[in-house]
Formats: C-alpha cells, structure tokens, sequence
C-alpha cells in the first residue's frame, strides 16, 4: 500500500512560551527531525501537515528544508487533536491507500518502527507504536487519592505515535464517532469503528516532549544519535 504520513503540528506550547513544535533541539526545530525522517523513506510520497494558521508558512518551510521529496500539503490545525487530523485526512490524495498520524513533539521516531507499523496494517486492521507499561498502574477515585484497584500491568500498553490506518478505514472512523467524543488517539477511533488494532512494539525513547525536562532528554539522545551515525554507515 501507499502511505501517506501526517504530523499534528498544532497547539501553542504554553510550557515552552513558544509552540513547542518550533523549538529547537538539537539545532532543529523539533518538527523537523519526524519531518527528515519520514523525507527518507522511499515508501511514503506525501506529507500533511496540520498546524496553526499562523505557522502555515513556517511549517511548509520546513518541511521543504527536512523532506524535500514529498509531496506536502500544510493545512490549518483544529480546536482539537481530532479536528486536526480530520483536517489532515481531507488533503489526503486519493492515490494513497492508506496512512500513519504523528505527534510532531515526537522527534525520536525511527524509520524501522514506522515500517513495522505499515507492515501490520491492512483493510480493516489498523495499528500503533506503543511500549509496554513497566509500572504498576493505580486506579484512583476521581478528584481524590483514595486508591480504587490495581490493574494488570501485563495487559497493559503505553500508546505511542504513529497510528495507521488504511485511508478508508480512518476516514470512516472520524466520520462515524459523535462529535461529542474527546478522543485522545486515531487508533480508539478505529476501536470504535470496529477495526481490529494491533500494537507494534517500540522502544521508551519515542516519547512526546511534554516538559522542558523532556526537550533536554530529547536533545542528548538525539546529539548522540548524530554522533554515532557516521561510524555505523
């Protein structure tokens, strides 16, 4: 199937002071580096970017700069994560069969995990990047501290970005959910659309960069990365 990669590059960064999305690390804007690397998969020819309307301009720059061969369309971001993607979908060519959703704070994606991802989608499949949970998980009642239950850590699952779907799976997802639905993923969109979902095991580095403490995390991993690229060629 042919992908097309779209990266959610809305939101105002109130942490940051600045849209977290255009803060630099490791000497690039953090949507650059997701943007370079799914620039150099041969497998993908198109890329959406969602975003606010006033980084329109920056985020086409961009993505000129860090993934020059794609085909990329920036369109504006919604209220929400789902508003966006929606908008993101729309621009989809239909020459594509199907599609993955990033974070754009999350610049440590690999390309190796994002074919593992596309591998194991199909009609009526979909799939997502996740890690397993490794603490034990809480149930608290809400507004207090009192502790409700304790969950099975050994069925849990931490989501992680890229999610994929085929292009008619997740356009009809999107359409069929209420609006009224705050849906924190496409892959629960799918659930509910009635997809089968399967996880793709990927590391704890591909983390979303919530938090300053993050940014800096980030940028260690990625300087390494950089520095040790040229001996592995």
């Amino acid at each position: 199937m042919k992908f097309a990669a779209v990266i959610v590059a809305a939101g105002r960064g109130v942490r940051f002071g600045r849209p977290k999305q255009l803060v630099e690390v490791a000497g690039r804007p953090l949507v650059a580096w997701s943007m370079s690397v799914f620039g150099g998969m041969r497998e993908i020819d198109d890329l959406i970017v969602a975003t606010e309307t006033e980084h329109l301009a920056t985020m086409e720059t961009l993505a000129n700069t860090y993934a020059s061969r794609l085909r990329t369309v920036v369109v504006q971001g919604g209220a929400t994560r789902r508003e966006s993607v929606r908008n993101a979908i729309a621009a989809i060519p239909s020459t594509c069969d199907a599609l993955f959703v990033h974070d754009g704070a999350r610049p440590l994606i690999l390309a190796a995990d994002v074919r593992a991802g596309m591998d194991a989608t199909a009609p009526g499949v979909g799939a997502l990047l996740a890690s397993p949970v490794v603490d034990t998980i809480k149930v608290v009642e809400r507004g207090g501290t009192r502790v409700r239950a304790t969950l099975d850590r050994s069925e849990l699952w931490s989501a992680q970005t890229p999610q994929f779907g085929t292009l008619a799976d997740m356009r009809r997802a999107h359409e069929a959910a209420p609006e009224s639905l705050e849906a924190t993923d496409d892959a629960m969109l799918l659930e509910r659309s009635g997809c089968e979902v399967v996880v793709v095991q990927t590391s704890s580095e591909n983390f979303k960069v919530t938090v300053r403490g993050d940014r800096d995390l980030a940028e260690a991993i990625l300087r390494e990365r950089t520095s040790i690229a040229p001996r592995r060629a």
